[in-house]
């Protein structure tokens, strides 16, 4: 109960004093992008049950001949980059934490496909809201391998059966040193 609180305070807020922010990246999108401005995939939540994920768009539409899309790596955009060097594009997330699809702390909300693959311990990363960070995120910030990725489903758990509300701030202080100053980051 004290977390959903704290939850609804800090996203709340958030979104007032970061909405000039927030507007001026989604102004920035749409002219190094175009429209949408956001983007928006399907997640697993609270027990694995899927709601919208939103943040800012990072790369272009552009599309192959055949209209599959170009590689990742061809349409992200130096702005898209610089968006997500600084975790600027996961600020839409705000809302997410507000209406309770997510909370402020939690393991990140991963793909939808990933979930038949999850041995059962694994699956335990779904007993709670995902998080806009987590314990897994300050300690491996960019995860470049699988066995980088398997370590972050460690510290998932290791969370899960840890979390209190002064871990979870925490990891909010650890959160803003790493995203600032790329402390902790791999």
């Amino acid at each position: 109960m004290a977390k959903r609180f704290f939850d609804i305070l800090i996203s709340s807020a958030g979104l007032i004093i970061l909405s000039p922010l927030i507007l001026a990246i989604a102004a920035c999108v749409v002219v190094f992008m175009g429209r949408p401005v956001f983007f928006m995939q399907s997640r697993p939540g609270l027990h694995g049950r899927p709601f919208r994920l939103v943040k800012f768009r990072t790369m272009t539409r552009d599309a192959a001949a055949d209209g599959e899309f170009l590689p990742d790596s061809d349409r992200m955009t130096r702005f898209g980059r610089f968006l997500r060097s600084h975790s600027l594009d996961e600020l839409p997330e705000l809302w997410n934490v507000l209406r309770g699809d997510m909370s402020l702390v939690g393991p990140r909300p991963l793909l939808m496909e990933y979930l038949p693959l999850y041995s059962p311990e694994q699956a335990r990363r779904h007993a709670v809201r995902p998080g806009l960070t987590g314990w897994a995120q300050v300690k491996y910030r960019y995860a470049s391998s699988d066995e980088d990725s398997l370590e972050k489903l460690k510290y998932d758990l290791y969370y899960i059966k840890n979390s209190n509300l002064l871990f979870d701030l925490w990891i909010v202080l650890k959160t803003v040193k790493v995203v600032l100053f790329g402390s902790g980051a791999r």
